[in-house]
């Protein structure tokens, strides 16, 4: 199918093209994007006119748990650890393959409508969250999560090989090793991890000093004065995708930085859980590598990365006292190529180009919101919202257009869940 976005002001994220550029269109033939430029004439078909809109690339969410969709709001007054042993754990318990499926599709429309293309997911029955994100057509990096204290645990590790072998032919979908976290595994176990993530030349994805309980108990079982010393130790030789990172201190950034570490950074998700604000500003100084995450909605309330960039922006200048702290097209970056590079998939998405894969947003900034427009970039992360999202594009398809979903039907999903959650309540 060839599709033709016609007179569109555009935010490429790419270092070959301007920041910004108005009046141009894009062609799209089948998954690539073939042609970038002014006046284009071809038959096509199909044409969107999006004048006086921006088109973008699609957002990528690098740190989410999108099952938990029916766990949205369950967190009020309780502690972290309170609510998963009171609510979460309890609910989790009871769910079958039909609720994880269901309560998936929910997240996955969730994205589209707020303009997120790609996502990286943490959780269990992985098989039937790959199935959601196969119907609405998103673009999906998982896992098995792995954890474990020994030998008799590589049952998880096999059903992840035997994951991938599954769905080594579909290109929406990608793997990485999920091992939870260091405190919720041994050493041997997080070794056989890695071990498997080298031989497969698959990411590792790690939940890491998310909040300091976490950090005094990585310390205490791992017998080491500094966190990031695993990180150097073990992590040197894969490719790290870590959550959270709330509480490293200087000399864990400095060592983080000697490895090839990404982080995801979840802002809403670490103030509601009360765990505070990663020092994004100080990883940023030292080179490392910052993507956006959302969590999962029942600590991150929702899936919307532009609440999510907004919320970065504005707690880094506070917490450092400096209005100058991370400029908008920063920000940007943040939610699109880099999350590409964190995932290994920046030669395919995060950035418009001609020869690249066709995941981009349409945004309608004609609203009382978002005029008149004095910045651009400033505009998209502050005032943006996930309603704004007017069309999403995947893979050369699209996916919602003039706000409807194409491939699903939103109010049966909201049906379904809301039984789920009636039957599993706490």
């Amino acid at each position: 199918m060839k599709i033709l976005i016609k007179n569109t002001n555009l935010i490429s994220m790419s270092e070959k093209r301007e920041k910004y550029e108005k009046n141009i269109d894009i062609l799209i033939e089948d998954s690539k994007i073939v042609k970038i430029s002014k006046q284009i004439n071809e038959n096509v078909d199909k044409v969107i006119d999006a004048r006086n809109k921006v088109v973008m690339p699609g957002l990528i969410n690098t740190h989410s748990h999108i099952a938990m969709s029916i766990f949205r709001e369950t967190v009020d007054g309780y502690t972290t650890q309170e609510w998963l042993e009171k609510k979460i754990w309890p609910m989790e318990d009871k769910l079958n393959k039909e609720d994880i499926y269901y309560a998936s599709l929910l997240s996955c429309i969730e994205m589209i409508k707020t303009g997120t293309t790609t996502m990286n997911d943490m959780y269990f029955m992985t098989d039937s969250i790959i199935d959601a994100a196969i119907e609405t057509g998103i673009r999906l990096q998982t896992t098995r999560t792995l954890m474990g204290y020994d030998e008799n645990e590589k049952s998880r590790l096999i059903e992840l090989e035997e994951l991938i072998k599954k769905y080594s032919k579909n290109k929406l979908i990608s793997f990485n090793v999920g091992i939870h976290g260091l405190y919720t595994s041994n050493l041997s176990y997080v070794k056989m991890c890695l071990e498997f993530a080298k031989e497969n030349n698959l990411p590792v994805h790690m939940h890491f000093c998310e909040n300091q309980k976490e950090r005094e108990d990585i310390i205490k079982d791992y017998g080491v004065k500094n966190p990031a010393e695993i990180i150097k130790r073990e992590f040197s030789n894969t490719h790290n995708i870590l959550a959270h990172c709330v509480k490293l201190d200087k000399e864990d950034i400095e060592i983080i930085k000697q490895t090839n570490t990404y982080v995801s950074h979840c802002p809403i998700s670490n103030l509601k859980l009360g765990c505070g604000i990663a020092k994004i500003k100080e990883m940023l100084d030292e080179g490392i590598c910052i993507s956006l995450g959302t969590d999962g909605q029942g600590s991150g309330s929702n899936l919307d990365l532009f609440e999510t960039m907004k919320y970065t922006a504005l707690l880094q200048k506070g917490i450092n006292e400096n209005p100058k702290l991370l400029d908008s097209y920063e920000i940007l970056k943040m939610a699109t190529i880099n999350g590409a590079k964190a995932l290994k998939l920046s030669d395919k998405i995060g950035s418009i180009e001609e020869g690249k894969t066709a995941d981009l947003i349409i945004i309608d900034v004609n609203d009382v919101l978002t005029r008149p427009v004095n910045n651009i970039f400033a505009q998209i992360i502050y005032n943006v919202k996930g309603y704004n999202v007017e069309t999403t594009i995947i893979d050369g398809k699209i996916v919602m257009e003039n706000r409807k979903i194409v491939n699903v039907k939103q109010e049966d999903i909201i049906n379904k869940c809301e039984k789920i959650i009636d039957r599993i309540k706490i």
